[in-house]
């Protein structure tokens, strides 16, 4: 799977449903652009699968229909954030199931960029489900971007903001 992958220094980029990762394949895909890098997009199940799935046929089934689901995922966030795969960008997309964080630090080599989103979410949720862009900051051997989706304004900040620009020429 990996030998389909472009060598040289590229942007490895972690991709999920949220609005963080969409923030973060934007990022991704204005810096490959910039800096003329291919771009590799991961999207990474956790699904539960057997540790062994050669030993249950069904273990095996599974584990493919959640790499094309992660085909999907990673299709559907291009189409959401560019419109489509870029057409003047070498872009693959990989698809793993497993922990996302050890999968990421796996992919990005030495040179690479890896870009993360880093969403917003309760004490709860981070206690039961581990960051996975802390985990990339700590083992990742190459460079690590987490991107955090910016905080919608508030009423009062418009409101304040409006009226400095209607009274300031």
């Amino acid at each position: 799977m990996d030998e389909d992958l472009p060598g040289g220094a590229r942007v490895v980029v972690g991709v999920d449903e949220t609005p963080a990762s969409r923030w973060a394949l934007a990022w991704a895909i204005g810096t490959a652009r910039l800096r003329h890098m291919p771009i590799v997009a991961v999207h990474v199940s956790r699904a539960p699968i057997h540790p062994f799935p050669e030993a249950l046929p069904v273990q095996h089934a599974i584990r493919q229909g959640e790499e094309a689901r992660c085909t999907e995922v990673v299709t559907a966030a291009f189409e959401d954030v560019a419109g489509g795969v870029p057409w003047d960008l070498t872009t693959a997309i990989v698809g793993r199931v497993g922990d996302p964080g050890y999968h990421l630090v796996d992919l990005a080599r030495e040179g690479d960029l890896l870009v993360l989103g880093r969403s917003r979410r309760g004490f709860l949720s981070r206690l039961l489900l581990p960051s996975t862009s802390m985990y990339c900051a700590r083992y990742a051997k190459t460079t690590v971007v987490i991107v955090q989706q910016p905080s919608p304004p508030d009423d009062a900040q418009l409101s304040a903001e409006w009226t400095r620009r209607f009274w300031h020429f």
